[in-house]
């Protein structure tokens, strides 16, 4: 079928247009969307040009799908408006000649997408993670240049400065905050550096020529003082995340949660079992409710782990459903204006099919119904669709 002139050269538009606009649509995504959002949490353009090519094959999976429904849109659009397709259909050529381009591109765009994800995907997002993850350091002195202070939810402390030159914080003021949310040691000094440890998940502030104050009112002078703080959890989070994981790895990883369930099961066992002797502990149930928590932590690391294996293929089949979708329509709106009839298709994929492939991942990963019946459903929704308006076209 795909040896005749007339498939072949539907089959390179479609190419062409596919690169052109992958292009396109990768740029503006990056430039108007993630460089800005990187730009306002305080990145440097350095820090900025090292992350964009690990940030590119993150959104690949995003924008294949549209891209492939853009051109398929714009090319049978074309041929539609140009009464080409009308003359095919006098001349007694069969319309799956005409369509199968179409279903070939979706086809090798879903692969290319599957490949992706396999390793390139995930190495390069768990990269990104680790480039700020050893570059903490010029993170927080970065935020402290653009927003004069350094504060976080999970930060029991806050600071505060007037300037920042360099490597040397002008004028900083510090405070700690004791359990109950209250400041019970502050500080104010000349000037100050940072220092982080990150094999003790430590923020050592090191402050020159200043006074110190404590809750119980008293007060000093210091020529240098080091003020040690933890690290927010998110920075010195050890795990990687789903998305740094290969589809091997993500195999291996729920067997070890699955493997450190029952481990932490049987000490639950063994814990009830003490109840009511002598020399059961006073904190036992606490104990036991302890265990029964990283019981369910764990669980919950599973049920993540399982939506992202069941969501990069569904993700990745949406190419081939866009342009189920997209290669009718264009045919039947047939106008010359090609970006209506991408947007009278886009517009029902943005509003139903990412909402639902959103909504459905997030009900698997709170373990309410089966992951994969809620992660395929938004595939399912537009295949569906895309089936019936592709029988309609064919028929007619």
């Amino acid at each position: 079928m795909f040896g005749c002139i007339l498939t072949r050269m539907i089959f390179w538009e479609l190419v062409k247009v596919f690169v052109l606009c992958l292009i396109a649509i990768t740029g503006i995504l990056l430039m108007a969307g993630i460089v800005a959002e990187a730009s306002q949490q305080g990145l440097n353009p350095a820090q900025i040009v090292a992350v964009i090519p690990l940030l590119i094959p993150s959104t690949l999976p995003y924008t294949i799908p549209a891209t492939t429904l853009f051109a398929t849109c714009i090319v049978y659009g074309r041929l539609s408006a140009d009464n080409e397709i009308l003359a095919i259909r006098a001349s007694g050529i069969n319309l799956t000649k005409v369509v199968g381009p179409a279903i070939l591109i979706g086809l090798l765009t879903s692969a290319a997408t599957m490949g992706l994800y396999y390793r390139l995907i995930p190495h390069t997002h768990h990269l990104m993670r680790s480039l700020f993850l050893a570059d903490v350091e010029e993170l927080l002195y970065s935020l402290l240049r653009k927003n004069s202070q350094l504060t976080h939810p999970q930060f029991d402390y806050s600071m505060f400065v007037k300037g920042v030159q360099g490597r040397r914080l002008i004028s900083p003021t510090f405070k700690h905050r004791d359990t109950h949310g209250e400041t019970d040691v502050a500080a104010q000094a000349q000037e100050a550096e940072l220092f982080v440890d990150m094999k003790e998940h430590l923020l050592k502030v090191r402050m020159y020529r200043g006074w110190t104050w404590s809750k119980n009112k008293t007060q000093g002078y210091f020529e240098q003082n080091d003020w040690d703080v933890e690290l927010p959890e998110d920075l010195i989070r050890q795990h990687r995340r789903p998305r740094d994981l290969t589809w091997k790895e993500i195999g291996e990883r729920i067997d070890e949660l699955e493997e450190e369930k029952e481990a932490l099961a049987g000490r639950v066992e063994e814990s009830r079992s003490r109840r009511g002797r002598k020399d059961s502990p006073d904190d036992l149930d606490k104990h036991i409710a302890n265990l029964q928590n990283k019981i369910k932590e764990r669980n919950n690391q599973v049920l993540a782990m399982q939506a992202e294996l069941q969501m990069r293929p569904a993700l990745s089949l949406g190419c081939l459903f866009f342009v189920l979708v997209g290669c009718p329509v264009g045919i039947w709106l047939s106008r010359s204006d090609y970006l209506s009839s991408f947007i009278t298709c886009f517009l029902p994929i943005v509003f139903i099919y990412y909402p639902l492939m959103l909504c459905g991942t997030g009900i698997a990963k709170d373990g309410k119904f089966a992951t994969i019946g809620t992660v395929w459903i938004a595939d399912a929704a537009i295949g569906l669709a895309g089936l019936v308006l592709f029988r309609r076209l064919l028929r007619n």
